[in-house]
């Protein structure tokens, strides 16, 4: 497999790109020149090594962005980001959601979420070499979990020092593998959270807009046991203590100001093939928008507003919102864009590219063709497998699906077991199992099983699963009265809604399961030899695409640096660092919109009414300009909301938006609506991050929450 050096090609390709490309900190160096013209202050040699500052305040929370802004671990993020550690406390009695919260001693935070965790990234090595040793005469299954046990070997060694997490993630299709070592903090307390008319400020309605005027940012605390180590939660904990954390300015930036995010973008879609993106865009984006509606509906017209159900399915709501309007985005710009024309181009002048050079035709000459084959393989019964991922979002389903999985995995040698199932992720496990107490109602997930169930029975009969088929008593002659009794059956009669039973579960043996008489157990009996054979067929597939998409990146790569264009990878739950401007755009023909919002905006747009309903003495405050020391002259009031050219994407939420010498200036949270699309390609006229104001941070703090104990720890730069 061909390693090719990417650093060469950066700087040549860096100052004709804008403001695209989400780098891997190793890369920065070779654009120190280009970073310092463009506002950089401190060295771009600091933001390559994870272990100085300010790389080591840059935290994940495993989905989220976080970082330290304080020396006792105290740590910043999205308000959506701490939503479900928010939602976990929250009762009717006690709405934190509704209310915020805030702790004025440590001994009144409370935990968060079970499972929750802070990762705090020390090294990154390359093991490239490592990974394919002895694999690449393999193929299919054999190459996938020989690839993985690979994987495998490699995390096992790299934490056998206790605390931490070790993960190999792939690059560029596999064409390169990185080992990242991080930091594992297993105790997190929620220190502090805006109420929602705050926090959420805006809600569905605004979501991906602008103009926005949210307060989208809460504080977790990291703790660890009083040698410094992580520990499990305990009241003898104290706060951990980070070798470095960010300064917050209280001065902010201006118009065109440079700016920096370090985060843990999630997913990107840069070098798909032109048939990968037309079905995307025509089916799957359509087809996942009506599910996501679908449920909210659902869940909403089950569980009363206010309820504790519906408390226990706001996270949920929240989340399928986002992306319901995310996919609506996709679909609608798409419409409007020539993205499957330049990637059919794409392909075409690759082609002839690869065509013209009989070296590159004896090392790429198949491999177009090939992904073609695979890409179209693996769509042949999308329909069927996105309806059983959705499935996935339901409790009782996927719980004893689990748990049985479980018993067989233990049967077997720790490293022969499926991710997931080792022994090192025990504790995410059980954590998975505690929280379903505050995630589950059995009205709610008997209604969603229902509906997924009714869709999946209108499937074409070669697209069914006999297994399934059988456990729920469907046939060619669907009968919704049927499975409805069959639901009500199943949810009378099993125990996993206690949360006693499901730890238990996850000590017994493959024939304890066999023998049980819960219904859901039985289901999961049932269909398990079927759904590993469908696994097996699956790997298959995933392993023969391991061994054409690497090619295939290896000569865009090598296209890509011929034409000067730049080379990145796409996103991949990674640390990354993406560099722009402060900056306004125009979202259509005869609009411009500036890159600030006010204080005196959320005024205007308050109806009392959620989602636009600030709180009452947030509205005097503003009506009586108490801006304080956050007044800035030039858009005379607080600003609230700005926006940059960051090319960032889902898993940056939270990420600290930095000026040029590494100080929080605000919090990433979204992006625009003509952005979504970004994920697919960066457009420099209407890619925009949007961030909260670390000033209006600040002055929500201090004025409205009354949050002077925080504000107190942290070195606010004025």
């Amino acid at each position: 497999m061909k390693k090719w050096l990417l650093t060469v090609a950066i700087a040549a390709s860096f100052g004709a790109s804008a403001d695209e490309g989400m780098w891997q900190p190793h890369q920065l160096p070779a654009m120190a020149d280009e970073l310092k013209a463009k506002g950089l202050e401190i060295s771009a040699d600091s933001i390559s090594k994870l272990t100085e500052f300010p790389m080591n305040a840059v935290i994940s929370l495993g989905g989220c962005t976080a970082s330290f802004v304080s020396p006792k671990g105290l740590v910043v993020t999205n308000h959506h980001c701490a939503y479900g550690a928010i939602q976990y406390n929250s009762t009717p009695e006690k709405n934190l959601l509704k209310d915020g919260f805030l702790a004025k001693t440590y001994a009144e935070e409370l935990p968060a979420t079970p499972g929750s965790r802070i990762f705090v990234t020390e090294a990154v090595t390359k093991v490239t070499d490592k990974i394919t040793a002895g694999q690449m005469d393999k193929v299919g299954n054999d190459f996938y979990k020989g690839i993985e046990l690979q994987e495998k070997t490699l995390v096992a060694e790299c934490e056998k020092e206790d605390g931490y997490r070790c993960q190999v993630y792939s690059f560029h299709g596999g064409l390169e593998y990185y080992l990242v070592k991080q930091l594992e903090i297993r105790d997190v307390r929620l220190a502090y959270n805006p109420a929602a008319s705050v926090g959420k400020y805006g809600g569905d309605i605004d979501n991906w807009m602008w103009p926005r005027h949210t307060g989208d940012f809460s504080f977790y605390r990291a703790y660890v046991s009083k040698d410094g180590k992580p520990a499990d939660f305990s009241k003898d904990n104290v706060p951990y203590e980070p070798k470095s954390f960010l300064k917050v300015s209280a001065k902010g930036v201006s118009d065109g100001d440079f700016v920096m995010v370090a985060g843990y973008p999630g997913r990107t879609n840069r070098y798909r093939t032109a048939d990968e993106v037309k079905n995307q865009f025509d089916w799957a984006y359509p087809q996942g928008k009506e599910l996501q509606e679908s449920m909210i509906d659902i869940i909403k017209q089950t569980a009363a507003e206010g309820s504790d159900e519906r408390i226990k399915y706001e996270s949920l709501i929240a989340g399928l919102a986002n992306y319901a309007k995310n996919f609506t985005s996709m679909i609608e710009f798409y419409g409007k864009s020539s993205m499957l024309a330049e990637r059919v181009k794409v392909e075409t002048d690759l082609a002839n590219w690869i065509n013209q050079d009989k070296k590159r035709q004896q090392q790429y000459g198949k491999t177009l063709s090939s992904l073609e084959k695979l890409v179209a393989k693996s769509q042949q019964d999308q329909q069927r497998d996105m309806l059983l991922g959705y499935i996935g979002y339901t409790t009782m389903v996927t719980t004893a699906r689990n748990l049985y999985r479980l018993a067989h995995e233990k049967t077997l040698a720790d490293m022969e077991r499926e991710p997931g199932y080792q022994d090192r992720d025990m504790t995410n496990f059980t954590s998975s199992m505690e929280r379903i107490d505050r995630r589950y109602a059995a009205n709610v997930d008997k209604a969603l099983l229902a509906d997924l169930l009714t869709r999946y029975a209108a499937l074409p009969a070669k697209q069914r699963l006999a297994s399934l088929d059988k456990a729920f008593g469907i046939s060619d002659k669907f009968d919704a009265k049927a499975l409805a009794k069959t639901l009500d059956n199943m949810y009378a009669n099993t125990k996993l809604n206690d949360k006693a039973t499901r730890l238990a579960w996850m000590n017994k043996s493959v024939a304890d399961f066999t023998a049980s008489n819960d219904p859901f157990i039985q289901y999961a009996v049932q269909t398990f030899d079927a759904d590993m054979a469908r696994e097996k067929q699956q790997k298959q597939l995933e392993g023969e695409l391991m061994k054409v998409r690497p090619q295939y990146m290896d000569a865009i790569i090598a296209y890509n640096r011929e034409q000067g264009k730049p080379v990145y990878a796409d996103a991949n739950s990674s640390l990354r660092v993406t560099v722009g401007n402060v900056k306004g755009y125009s979202p259509q023909d005869g609009l411009v919109a500036v890159p600030f919002t006010r204080l005196e905006g959320i005024l205007a747009k308050d109806t009392g009414i959620d989602p636009f309903d600030a709180p009452a003495k947030e509205l005097e405050l503003i009506k009586q300009k108490q801006y304080g020391d956050y007044y800035v002259k030039a858009i005379d009031s607080v600003p609230v909301n700005f926006l940059s050219t960051l090319d960032t994407t889902g898993g940056n939420s939270g990420s600290p938006t930095l000026n040029g010498r590494a100080e929080l200036v605000g919090l990433l949270f979204d992006g625009v609506y003509e952005s979504i699309i970004g994920d697919w390609g960066y457009d420099p006229q209407t890619n925009r991050s949007i961030q909260v104001d670390s000033r209006y941070m600040l002055w929500v703090m201090q004025y409205l929450d009354n949050a002077d104990n925080l504000l107190a720890e942290m070195d606010i730069v004025k």
